[in-house]
């Protein structure tokens, strides 16, 4: 059975009227002033942006902010809407601002012990248990004590936590989302030693694209955008000098598809190299768990690779 949010005619408006610069460049995308306009791209083509509207000038179609993330983020409407009302980093920006109150980043109290999000990560959705162990180890990965949600922690160069990704682990939870005031630079991330950084989605992703390529992965750098925003990947190469290639693995869907485009085009305009790998199913962790985690398989890992 279906399920109905009904959004009042006030959150509406206030959900329409969002403003699309602020919306976008807290997003870390680059957007250019032209007179009283803004210009984003998508991929190739040019988008002008004025306050709340946008208007696509190759297909020659606009629309309000509602309409901008259900047709550049991919989400459905009830998904545009929550997000506009409350997934802007804890904070809302419209024409004329309203400002929601941030509260302080804080990591959710730490369980005693890891059974369920052991069981959930290795049971339910196949996560080799070594690679879970070399994150838990490191404190990157553990379960809350209040409602033992997964809990992925991203920390900085000077190891301090400045993101935290949840993820329910019952049997029938479908629940997911950021501490509030995480920092998307920070979001759940591994430094490695060697040339490649690859790009996900979601905790979740990045932890069963390793277990199905587990030869030496280590040596390599990973980071999700818990989205599919870039500000983590730009803050990965400024941090690791050694990075010269990034694998872009987003999600097979429209949403995944339209980002590689976005984020490949801006990786090529800085002259970094750029290979889209794309799951065989919806995500890494539909491929891994349909491999019932008894597969080993060569890097790359299923995948069309573009």
């Amino acid at each position: 059975m279906s399920t109905y949010i009904h959004f009042t005619d006030a959150q509406k408006e206030q959900a329409r009227q969002t403003d699309l610069v602020s919306l976008l460049k807290s997003q870390g995308e680059i957007l250019k002033r032209s007179g009283k306009e803004f210009e984003w791209r998508d991929g190739s083509q040019k988008v002008t942006i004025r306050g709340n509207l946008w208007f696509h000038q190759y297909e020659r179609k606009g629309g309000d902010a509602i309409d901008f993330v259900r047709r550049f983020m991919g989400k459905t409407y009830p998904e545009a809407m929550e997000y506009l009302l409350g997934g802007c980093g804890g904070t809302l920006i419209t024409s004329p601002q309203i400002i929601k109150e941030c509260k302080p980043f804080e990591l959710p109290p730490q369980n005693d012990n890891m059974r369920r999000v052991y069981a959930y990560l290795t049971v339910t959705r196949k996560i080799d248990s070594e690679v879970l162990k070399s994150f838990a180890d490191r404190n990157m990965i553990y379960e809350s004590a209040d409602y033992h949600n997964a809990v992925f922690v991203g920390y900085d160069t000077d190891g301090v936590p400045r993101h935290a990704h949840k993820r329910g682990t019952g049997q029938t939870s479908t629940f997911k989302g950021n501490v509030d005031s995480c920092i998307p630079e920070y979001s759940f991330h591994w430094n490695g030693i060697s040339d490649r950084l690859y790009l996900f989605e979601a905790p979740i992703d990045m932890l069963s694209f390793i277990s199905m390529n587990k030869d030496g992965w280590q040596n390599h750098s990973y980071a999700t955008c818990c989205g599919v925003s870039d500000r983590v990947m730009w803050q990965m190469i400024g941090d690791n000098p050694n990075i010269h290639t990034v694998y872009l693995c987003l999600d097979n869907d429209d949403a995944g598809h339209i980002a590689n485009k976005r984020i490949s085009d801006k990786l090529s305009e800085k002259g970094i190299q750029t290979q889209i790998l794309i799951p065989i199913n919806k995500d890494w962790n539909e491929d891994l768990t349909l491999l019932s985690g008894e597969r080993e398989v060569e890097e790359p890992c299923p995948a069309l690779v573009l």
